[in-house]
This record gives structure tokens, C-alpha cells and sequence, in this order.
């Protein structure tokens, strides 16, 4: 179980996390930034998690949506957590685009019993 103190990897700090190793219990990491198929965020993900365990934290789901499951996200989501072994994936509970096109903001749910019927059952 990760417990402790944690910051967010970003891609400044790379460097950092490497040479200097500072103290720290865990890291968290911005799932979408690193659900490619290959180049440097991966190498530099791989050398950091030696040294580091790790959360996951998404913001592209789109959980709340009416769109259909994106099974292709959830595969490559998937796929990065059997990578990262993370000790936990989250993301925000909202909705994140239409028609399959990502608005790239966090939309709110309304707060009635339709959306919380939507959500459960997915």
C-alpha cells in the first residue's frame, strides 16, 4: 500500500528523479502523457519507476460521458498500468468531450439520479 508523501512527475523533473533520487514515497503520474507506444517519456517512465512506486492518474475517461466506453483508451490504459504497477488509478468524474472528440477540460455531471444511474452503469 503507497502511503507517505508524493508529488507529481512531470516532464522538468525527469532529470532530477534520475541523478539526484530525492526522497520521496511515491510518485503520480498523468496516465495520458505516457499511453504511447514508445519514445522518450516511456524510457525516462521506466528508468524513474526502478527507483519510485507509482500512482495513476487520468484525465481523458470521460467516465461521465454518453459516448460509448472508448475500449481503445481503456486498452492503452490498461496496458500502462501492467507497465507502471501503479498503486492506484484514478481520474476525475466528469466528461471530457463529445462524438469521440476530446474538449480538454473537466465537464461536470449534473447532480441528479439520471447521472448517477448513467455512471453506475457503466
Amino acid at each position: 500500500m503507497i502511503q507517505g508523501f508524493g508529488l507529481g512527475l512531470r516532464t522538468d523533473h525527469y532529470t532530477d528523479f534520475i541523478e539526484r533520487k530525492p526522497r520521496l514515497d511515491w510518485l503520480e503520474i498523468i496516465s495520458e502523457n505516457y499511453m504511447i507506444p514508445g519514445g522518450k517519456p516511456l524510457h525516462y517512465l521506466d528508468r524513474i519507476r526502478a527507483d519510485y512506486p507509482m500512482v495513476m492518474h487520468g484525465v481523458s475517461m470521460s467516465i461521465g460521458s454518453l459516448d460509448p466506453l472508448n475500449f481503445d483508451y481503456l486498452r492503452q490504459l490498461k496496458a500502462l498500468a501492467d507497465r507502471v504497477e501503479p498503486g492506484w488509478i484514478s481520474d476525475h468524474l466528469c466528461w471530457t468531450g463529445i462524438d469521440h472528440t476530446n474538449l480538454h477540460d473537466l465537464l461536470p455531471l449534473p447532480y441528479t439520479e439520471e447521472a448517477l444511474h448513467h455512471l453506475t452503469g457503466r
